[in-house]
């Protein structure tokens, strides 16, 4: 009796305990599954974006060196010893300015020999013109005397041959002065070329060769330096292929640079050159593009961050590209692309819905049909996960030029 009194309490408190325990894991599953609802609410939430007014820009991206438009390298034209450089790079000339001085001795000692050498080639004229008088009125003197048979035959045509034969080496010397004149002249320019002089106004921006240096330009030109103007330079962009279809003629440019992130240049395409360049495979195109520097800003081989703007607008609706779906070729039209986004209707429904964007931008597209300013859309599933809330989206501004 008294051991079936003790089993009783035993199973009262073993029936208290479970009871305890079970009431714990409910509590504990109907907390779990609370905050999970609320979780999944939330995210619901924070995955719905809302069309506002915004500023966008398409555009296309590209890196660039920065090099005069106009420049000219400065070379010897003849061979010999660089005497004298008269003027350093950063040095701003003017066009006719003396430059550099070359050894010219070897170029005036030849202008000297072919002035000597015209100088013999007259005089030996002189004396053959004498000559020439002479034969001729010799040659005169036995025509009148033939008829007489004063002379004889033989004796008239020796001096006719002396006379024909003196009138042409005449011509001869006159042909060698002709030919000691040209290679005189072209000595003389020789001469002239050891004295370089600037070829237009421009700022010295590289120096090639130094004084003392022997220059030998009978197989190349040997550079000395290169003279350039600085208040216009040129972008040389080089553009992808599959973004140099997009690009035209005098289309707007902006660019900024290592040193100066915060300001951007305005410029222009000029010129696409048709050749490209492969580099590690990958095909690309240069692009020239024009921009003032009028400050002095800009210099030669500075690195250019590129954007080609093909389009903007301001102050229209716009809509994440994160929340564009499927892409609809086939429903494309004049107003646009065509996308499937989904849309949040009044009763928090979401319904698929077919709209056309314009410019579009990595993060922004234009609404041109389809969608109002305040509507709601949701999220692709993957940028919703990725971006977490609504804070990720705010409306798009232009860039501050």
């Amino acid at each position: 009796m008294q051991t079936r009194q003790i089993f009783s309490g035993r199973s009262r408190y073993w029936l208290v305990g479970l009871f305890v325990v079970l009431f714990a894991v409910g509590a504990a599953l109907r907390f779990y599954w609370q905050r999970d609802a609320e979780s999944k609410q939330a995210f619901l939430a924070d995955s719905t974006v809302q069309i506002v007014y915004g500023d966008i820009e398409e555009n296309v991206t590209a890196q660039g060196k920065l090099e005069p438009k106009e420049y000219v390298d400065i070379g010897a034209q003849v061979t010999g010893q660089l005497q004298k450089l008269f003027v350093e790079i950063g040095d701003v000339v003017k066009t006719g300015q003396q430059l550099a001085q070359i050894d010219p001795r070897i170029y005036a000692a030849r202008v000297q020999a072919d002035e000597a050498s015209i100088n013999n080639l007259k005089a030996q004229l002189v004396q053959q013109e004498a000559l020439i008088l002479f034969a001729k009125r010799q040659y005169a003197r036995n025509q009148q005397l033939y008829p007489t048979k004063a002379v004889s035959q033989e004796t008239l045509q020796n001096s006719e041959s002396n006379y024909k034969a003196a009138m042409a080496l005449a011509d001869s010397i006159r042909a060698q002065i002709q030919q000691v004149e040209s290679t005189l002249s072209g000595d003389r320019t020789n001469l002239g070329y050891t004295k370089i002089f600037a070829p237009m106004d421009g700022t010295v921006v590289q120096q090639t060769a130094r004084a003392g240096q022997t220059l030998n330009a009978n197989q190349q030109t040997p550079n000395i330096m290169q003279l350039a103007k600085l208040d216009k330079m040129t972008v040389r962009s080089q553009t992808a292929e599959a973004d140099i279809m997009r690009i035209k003629t005098g289309m707007p440019v902006y660019f900024t640079t290592l040193g100066s992130e915060q300001r951007r240049w305005q410029g222009i395409v000029r010129q696409i050159l048709p050749t490209p360049e492969v580099v590690n495979n990958v095909v690309l195109y240069n692009v020239l593009i024009d921009v003032d520097n009028a400050d002095g800003q800009l210099m030669s081989g500075m690195s250019a961050q590129v954007f080609f703007v093909l389009g903007d607008a301001k102050h229209v609706p716009v809509i994440p590209v994160n929340a564009l779906g499927k892409r609809l070729h086939e429903q494309d039209n004049p107003q646009g692309r065509a996308y499937q986004v989904k849309m949040i209707a009044a009763d928090n429904q979401v319904q698929e819905k077919v709209i056309h964007v314009g410019l579009q931008s990595r993060r922004f597209a234009e609404i041109r049909e389809g969608l109002a300013v305040g509507d709601r859309v949701k999220l692709t599933l993957a940028a919703a996960k990725k971006n977490g809330g609504r804070d990720s989206y705010r409306p798009p501004s232009m860039p501050r030029l």
